[in-house]
Order: C-alpha cells, then structure tokens, then sequence
C-alpha cells in the first residue's frame, strides 16, 4: 500500500486496510502469522503467532521460520507511511535469537513513535540516506519473551536513490510494485549497499 493512497483515507479505514493488507497477502498469510491490531495513526501494530499444527515444528514448538517471518515489512510500512512518498525504505538485514520454545500463542509489537520519526527526518535533512535498527521481542501471553529480532532498514530520499542506482526505472517500478503490497519491502533485485560511514540508530 502506497503512502499517498492510505494518506486519502479515514484513520479507521486506514488501519483497517493494512491490517487486512497484510493477512490476506498470500506471502504473509504462510507465515502463520495474523496482524491483530493496527492503531490508527500506523505506529503501532501488533502480530500474533498461534501455535497450531500450522505453526509447529517436528519436537512441536512454534517454527523458527515463523517466528522470524512474522517480524518482515511492518517497520517500513510504518515508515513509509510516516515519511511519505518521497523516501524509499527498504528492510537491509536482520538476525534472531532464541531464548524459549514457544509453545502457546507468541505476539510481537512494532512501535514508531514521534521522537524516532522526527530523529530520522533530521537525519535524512543532513545526509539523504541512514539505516535504523530495531529490536523485537516476541511474547506469550504472560509478558514471557521467548525470541528477540533485531531488524536494520534502509531509508534514503527516493531521488537520490534513483540516482545512486543509476536511474533504473524498471527498478524503480519493481520497488514500487513491491512496496504497495501490505507494505512489505522486497525485491528479486539486490539492494544497493548504503555508504560505509552511515550511523544507524535504534528504536523501540
């Protein structure tokens, strides 16, 4: 879902189609994964992983797979949709680490709040591209962490990345095609690598 299209709806119906953006994508729908709650400003969403025959792997915990899936595209979308049509994101790279099997319904939360959104538009104003790394716990339903992601995103002005990868408008339009899909950032193509001296921050 492009950033100007949700902008032209109502908050209720814009949470609402992003939540139903992502649950009937078929790409997120195999990953077990449902999106639960989305507020109505886009800064906070809250996925849920049930633990059914679905979802469970051969020793009957919840799937690593799973796990890590779930936690894809809901930083950029929430991104884009704060920063608006003229900046790309992209979801740059991301690890995982297991502290619990999980054996009951687990729930992640993605947050943006005003503090980060302003921090990366000052950044951005002094430099036209950053990376941003944000932690993730998945939870059961007493407040238990059983798995922590951490996911870096690339955000750059979308002219200069155009211009730093050449001006590819097939590309252009294959990142666009991607990034109205329920807000997942993905490409076949490789990712063009941000500059060496960038200095990410972090989020909750």
């Amino acid at each position: 879902m492009k950033p100007a299209w949700l902008a032209r709806l109502s908050p209720a119906w814009r949470a609402r189609m992003v939540r139903l953006g992502f649950n009937f994508h078929p790409a997120f729908r195999g990953t077990g994964g449902r999106v639960v709650h989305v507020a109505r400003d886009l800064r906070h969403i809250r996925i849920a992983l049930p633990w059914t025959w679905k979802t469970r792997n051969i020793v009957g915990s919840l799937y690593g797979g799973s796990l890590f899936a779930i936690t894809d595209g809901a930083h950029p979308m929430m991104l884009m949709a704060a920063l608006g049509d003229a900046y790309v994101v992209w979801d740059k790279a991301a690890s995982i680490r297991y502290r619990k099997p999980g054996y009951s319904t687990l729930f992640a939360d993605f947050r943006l709040d005003e503090a980060e959104i302003g921090s990366i538009r000052a950044a951005l104003a002094a430099h036209p591209e950053l990376e941003r790394t944000y932690t993730v716990e998945l939870k059961d339903g007493h407040g238990t962490v059983h798995t922590v992601v951490e996911r870096t995103v690339y955000i750059a002005e979308k002219n200069y990345y155009r211009n730093k990868t050449g001006g590819d408008d097939d590309a252009n339009k294959e990142m666009d095609t991607c990034h109205s899909e329920c807000g997942t950032a993905h490409s076949l193509r490789a990712r063009p690598e941000p500059d060496a001296d960038l200095r990410g921050g972090s989020g909750a």
